[in-house]
Parts: C-alpha cells; structure tokens; sequence
C-alpha cells in the first residue's frame, strides 16, 4: 500500500512539473511544432533581412506567376533609368495578342492596333496577373521575350539569388506558349526558383522600388472598358467570399499557379511599422496558399519584434579604450558608430552579445594605435554573436551576422618632436632597467 502511494505522488508530482512548465513558458510547444502545410516556404523580417521561419527552402521548383516579380522589377528598373515612362505606349504583337485570345492562359483581351501606356500594361500584369500585357511589356523594352529572359537570368544573378532559371516572362511553362517559346530555352521548360530565392527578388523588389506596393493592393483596375481583380485573396475586400482570407496590413505580392507548381503565393504585410515577407509554395489549393500565409504573417507578427538591441556609442565593459603610440595622449575611447537592431523572438533577448574585431592593419605589434588619429576613424567592426538554440540566417546573406563600426570617440594628434626623443630615451632605460632587474632576479 505504501508504495502505491509513493508511486501514485511521484505521478502527480510529475504531472505538475509539466504543467508548471507549460504555464511559464506556453509558446515553447507551440513554437517547436509550428508548421506549414506546404511544399516550402520562408518568412523573412524586410527590416534586417533575418529568416524567421525555413521549410525545404533549397529546394529548386517551378514558381509560376511568381515569375512576373521579375519582369516587374525589370520594367521598374527601366523606369527609373529612363528608359521608359509610365505614359510610354506601345501597341500588341501577333504574339501578345495570340497569348491575350487563349482564356486558358491569359486574363484580359487585348486589343491590337490601339496604343495601351505602360502604366496599363503593368497594372493588368501586377494585379491580375496578365500574360499578354506582360509578353507586351517585354517586348516593348527589349525588343522580344527571347532578349528579355536574358536580362532576367543576368539580373538575377546581379542580386546573388542562390537557385533560379527564367525560361520566359509570364512563368508559364513553355509548352503553353507554342513555337514562339524564347530562343535558348527548352520547348516544355518551366522557370523553377527555391523558396529562399523567390523571398530574396521580393526582398529586392520591394527595397528598391517600393512603389511595387502601390499597384499590388489594388483591389481592381480595369482595361478595355472591363474591371479585373486582384488575385491575392488577402487584401482587404467587402461583401464577398475573399474576406476570411483577410490579413491585417497584407498588400502584395504575387500569386501563381500552374500544374506544375501548384498553388503558390509570395505576400508582405506591414504591422505597426514592420513589414514580413514570405513564401509559400505548392499547396494543395488557392485557398490553402492563403491560409498557409496568414499562419506564417501571424506566427512572425506575434513571435518576433525588432529591437535596438545594442545602441550607438555601445562600449564592450573592459574593452573601451585602446592604447595609442606616438600620441599627446596614450590612449584613446573606441564605440560602435551605429544602432544595431535585430529581429529577436519573444523571450530569446538575453541570448545575445557582442565582440570586437580589430583591424589588424591599424595596430602595432604591441596592440597600439599610432597618432595622430582623427575622430571617428574605422578601426574595426563589433559582431553581434547570438547564443542560444538554432541558428537563424539572413535572407541577404547566407550566416550574414549584424554588425557595426567601431570608432574613436576624439581625436589623437601626434606628439612633437621634442617628447617623442623623451619618450624614446624613457623607454630605453626602461627596457635597460627590466632587463637588468631580469638578470639578477635570475641569480637568485
């Protein structure tokens, strides 16, 4: 009987350490079993490039209308460089206007003999993921699809994506687009990026042309006369069945869908001043992509923030001050020139430090500055060094850690002539007396 008993305390003993466990830390299981039902996917903080969530993200797949992120980043590209304008016209090719005549493929009828603004062109392919506008804007700026591709696989690599092939403008696969596929790229060929590369364009898309978000949330436009919709789900629509797919401060980017790629979808969302990117790509179905994103939105918005977490002018304790040679002073302060700000998950802030790495090219053979030395001179870097489980990376560099500038904090000049001499025969009799003190020291 008494040892039932003893047994019977030590299960509800047990039970209670688990409990107690869970009410102190309630997101620990959570966190560790947070998954998304998809073939791969990321999220990524736009702020400090940081990947708060990976699933399969090396994985080299057919993207779809993903794709069109780049075309639109090169049409943006072409703006800005003046190669273009938004009130730029342009009129349809046999090409275009074939791909706009197939339902199947294309979202909007086009028109030829008729000049359509680039501004037109672009919004038909932004919102409503149009095939024909975008051949048309291709070829507008590059002379045809086969040209434009080359640009697309040359910027691309420009932007150091880690694993992509663009065969062609729209993400349809080839076979789709008859004998007039690129030149250069296999008749039945898709254009198959990874989930980090796919973050990565949006990453860039959105930094360098920001503007992209002003056409991406736009809910309708219409051209010829007729009104499209946008196909991203989760914008903020009314009295219709997209409303349960709304997430708070969703206002892009790019869906896509083909057989091969099933249903994918790269979404941004900006909370509070904070804007996630993420992918999502082959899931079971247009409503699943969705889904699957808000989970991914909240899951970053509620379990992450950014912090400030080292100031400007942070000093290492011990470690602030570096001798200096040849100097009216001996010594002088060092700082970081800048704020570090990271993304931190909830909970996980004293798992972070710093150290410093000197410029070993600045410093003397007995670890010193030599004056004169300016304000502010660069003399090594402080790397922010995490310490707890995992190991999160950057979707701008691979193990990219966040660092700042260590810097002197005043100004060292040079000691004259005169004291320089002085401290030459100081230093003489110094190193004299040390070696003789050595010496008898060494008799007994």
């Amino acid at each position: 009987m008494r040892h039932k008993l003893k047994t019977s305390f030590l299960i509800i003993t047990a039970l209670i350490i688990a409990i107690s466990v869970l009410m102190v830390n309630p997101d620990k299981k959570s966190a560790e079993t947070f998954d998304v039902e998809a073939k791969a996917a990321i999220l990524v903080d736009e702020e400090t490039g940081k990947v708060l969530y990976a699933k399969n993200v090396e994985e080299i797949l057919p993207i779809a209308s993903m794709t069109k992120m780049m075309t639109e980043y090169l049409v943006m590209e072409a703006i800005n460089k003046g190669e273009i304008s938004w009130d730029t016209t342009t009129q349809i090719s046999d090409y275009a206007f074939q791909v706009s005549g197939n339902s199947s493929s294309s979202g909007i009828g086009l028109i030829q003999d008729i000049d359509y603004s680039v501004k037109q062109l672009y919004e038909a392919m932004a919102i409503n993921s149009d095939n024909a506008t975008t051949i048309a804007l291709t070829e507008l700026i590059a002379g045809s699809e086969s040209e434009f591709v080359k640009l697309m696989n040359q910027k691309a690599d420009e932007l150091g994506l880690p694993g992509y092939e663009f065969v062609n403008s729209t993400g349809l696969n080839n076979a789709d687009l008859g004998n007039n596929y690129p030149e250069g790229t296999d008749a039945d060929a898709d254009t198959v990026m990874s989930a980090k590369s796919t973050a990565l364009l949006a990453y860039h898309l959105i930094n360098d042309y920001p503007e992209v978000l002003e056409y991406s949330s736009k809910l309708t436009s219409e051209l010829n006369g007729i009104e499209y919709e946008n196909w991203n789900w989760m914008l903020p629509w009314e009295n219709n069945n997209y409303t349960q797919f709304y997430a708070e401060g969703v206002d892009g980017l790019k869906t896509g869908y083909t057989q091969n790629a099933g249903n994918s979808f790269t979404g941004t969302a900006e909370r509070d001043g904070r804007r996630l990117i993420s992918v999502v790509m082959n899931t079971e179905s247009r409503a699943e992509r969705f889904q699957q994103t808000k989970k991914l939105l909240n899951h970053g918005f509620s379990q992450f923030s950014n912090n400030e977490i080292y100031p400007e002018g942070y000093q290492i304790e011990g470690e602030s001050i570096i001798p200096v040679a040849k100097g009216k002073e001996d010594q002088v302060e060092i700082s970081s020139n800048q704020a570090i700000v990271d993304t931190v998950k909830n909970g996980d802030e004293e798992n972070y430090s710093v150290s410093y790495n000197f410029d070993a090219e600045l410093l003397n053979e007995d670890g010193e500055l030599t004056a004169p030395i300016e304000k502010g001179t660069k003399i090594g870097t402080m790397e922010v060094v995490y310490n707890g489980e995992g190991n999160y990376e950057y979707i701008n560099g691979v193990g990219t850690v966040q660092t700042a500038d260590i810097v002197t904090t005043s100004k060292v000049e040079k000691a004259n002539w005169f004291m320089l001499i002085i401290g030459s025969i100081g230093n003489f009799f110094s190193n004299i007396f040390t070696s003789i003190t050595d010496t008898v020291t060494g008799w007994f």
